[in-house]
């Protein structure tokens, strides 16, 4: 009755204040309004446009009902990009998406019931946990966190209340790449013997050069995007294009706002190794390697790159720019290797000689049929699509927050070895390294106290 009242409350003081009001769910679709899961998109730039809120737009069960963006071009288009979209399913003019330019108004709306986060990396912890807190399940994009620490009082908040919190880690889902669920499956199976390496390929970034600083775009609340990392100039390759909602932005290649690849791809193929190891809610005992760093220009994040873990298992795991993009798992009997659509190596960045999907010493291992009494893994659809079904059961989901988190910080350990250039031993359980100060520093990072977790 609380929820109903607020909900015509909400659409009165809409409709009064000027802006649309939430359409009623029923010109949507065949889904009854009181079964239609309600989202509010936070950050509406390519990763949402192109993935996020293009997934969930399928669906004819879940209602974007508003956006969130802190820069009002994007949020506009955001906007125009979901209004448009019920449109064409419609047949009928549409202009009900509410937009937000501040996450807090957004998850105040008591009417949204989950939200989307695609927002850069250093904002994921924080409104991943200010989603949590105000009640939303999250769909939270990868990677988990910025730095470790971030990370763990993510998932302890997430294991501390009853939402529904997944993990971007799509390679999970059965569409569109069911060959990462059959590797590990087959793996976990024994299908190349006993696992004794792992081999993870994904590149490096290149340098930039030095970018001066402009005016701050009066369409950027540029403060509040900086979030918790410290004050720098504005300039354009240091945040995203001003002109384009589909190109790269420069962010992804700054250190203060990410990792670099290690995280954003290694997430995915980390995780993808962690299922097949059976270690996802575990870490390396032992790392170590090198990177190159840009010594010039804005853009810092690594170049090329080796580095190793050691398991408990005994299973030792390279992460290296010059192997396949994908992941190898090797065996006593033989090796599977797995990637999206083909493999690019440093060699051939053009991906012209690209390889199949799914390879291994034998061919007969991928045929093999795994029995009844044998490890079946989770199967999931879509990963939008398991979200929206978990949010609708209460069932877990495919990848939940712990083993988000953990996958993104084995891929930091892993930084963190970079940045030393030495052997670290470190504790997943406690999620420390073992006598080493240094290192030790690194699990976090100086918040300011405006935006701090």
């Amino acid at each position: 009755m609380q929820r109903t009242i607020t909900r015509r409350t909400a659409i009165k003081a809409t409709a009064a204040a000027g802006f649309p009001a939430i359409v009623p769910a029923s010109v949507l679709g065949a889904t009854a309004p009181s079964k239609r899961i309600n989202v509010g998109a936070i950050g509406v730039g390519r990763i949402s446009r192109g993935h996020d809120m293009k997934e969930v737009l399928k669906h004819d069960d879940a209602h974007i009902v508003a956006v969130c963006d802190l820069d009002t071009v994007r949020l506009a288009a955001g906007q125009r990009l979901v209004d448009e979209a019920y449109a064409a399913r419609t047949g009928r003019p549409y202009s009900g998406t509410r937009i937000y330019g501040d996450h807090h108004a957004l998850l105040a709306n008591r009417d949204i019931d989950a939200v989307l986060i695609s927002t850069p990396d250093h904002q994921h912890a924080r409104l991943a946990i200010d989603a949590i807190r105000a009640g939303k399940d999250v769909y939270l994009q990868k990677p988990a966190s910025l730095t470790i620490a971030e990370g763990r009082k993510m998932a302890d908040v997430a294991k501390a209340s009853d939402r529904i919190v997944q993990i971007g880690s799509q390679q999970r889902g059965m569409d569109p790449w069911p060959q990462f669920h059959r590797a590990c499956e087959l793996v976990r199976n024994g299908r190349v013997g006993t696992l004794r390496r792992v081999e993870v390929g994904l590149p490096g970034d290149p340098s930039g050069p030095a970018a001066p600083p402009m005016p701050v775009p009066p369409n950027l609340n540029y403060d509040a995007w900086l979030g918790s990392t410290p004050e720098v100039y504005y300039t354009e390759m240091r945040v995203h294009p001003q002109h384009s909602l589909e190109n790269r932005p420069g962010w992804l290649r700054c250190e203060q706002f990410g990792a670099g690849m290690i995280t954003g791809w290694g997430a995915h193929h980390v995780d993808t190794a962690h299922w097949g190891m059976d270690t996802e809610l575990t870490g390396p005992i032992e790392v170590w390697g090198h990177a190159e760093f840009p010594k010039s220009g804005l853009w810092d994040v690594h170049g090329p790159f080796e580095t190793h873990g050691r398991y408990a298992n005994g299973i030792q795991m390279t992460i290296s720019g010059a192997l396949p993009n994908g992941v190898r798992f090797i065996g006593d009997d033989g090796w599977i290797f797995v990637t999206r659509s083909g493999a690019v190596t440093a060699s051939d960045p053009s991906g012209a000689n690209t390889r199949p999907p799914l390879e291994a010493s034998d061919p007969k291992i991928l045929t093999s049929v795994i029995g009844p009494n044998e490890v079946h893994l989770m199967q999931s659809p879509e990963h939008h699509r398991n979200w929206l079904d978990s949010i609708r059961t209460r069932a877990p989901n495919a990848a939940p927050a712990e083993i988000g988190h953990r996958a993104c910080s084995t891929c930091l350990v892993h930084w963190i070895a970079m940045k030393t250039g030495r052997r670290l031993h470190w504790d997943p359980a406690a999620e420390r390294f073992i006598g080493d100060d240094e290192a030790n520093a690194m699990l976090s990072r100086p918040q300011r106290a405006r935006y701090a977790i």
